[in-house]
């Protein structure tokens, strides 16, 4: 939950530096937005929808060319065996 102190409430509500005020701003936007449409089955799925994609698209736009950025650099931390052969390891049926 986004709790953080009154006095930082309105600077977080523009200019968050905190995760915790970023959390606060994206819930002051889901307040209204909710406000504005209604407490029902399809604001709310729109609300959790929207964050959805919005969670997936940074992690493929951001997260992972990052983290694909980072192997380049530091080495990958998972065996080649595991990354060339995804059943390695699975009992036989």
């Amino acid at each position: 939950m986004p709790y953080i102190k009154a006095c930082d409430k309105l600077r977080a509500s523009h200019s968050p530096e905190t995760a915790g005020e970023l959390n606060f701003q994206i819930t002051q936007v889901i307040q209204d937005y909710v406000r504005r449409n209604g407490l029902m089955y399809q604001t709310l799925n729109d609300v959790v929808g929207a964050l959805e994609g919005a969670k997936a698209e940074f992690q493929r736009r951001v997260v992972a060319p990052y983290e694909d950025m980072k192997i380049q650099h530091n080495g990958d931390v998972y065996d080649e065996d595991l990354l060339s052969r995804p059943n390695v390891g699975l009992p036989s049926v």
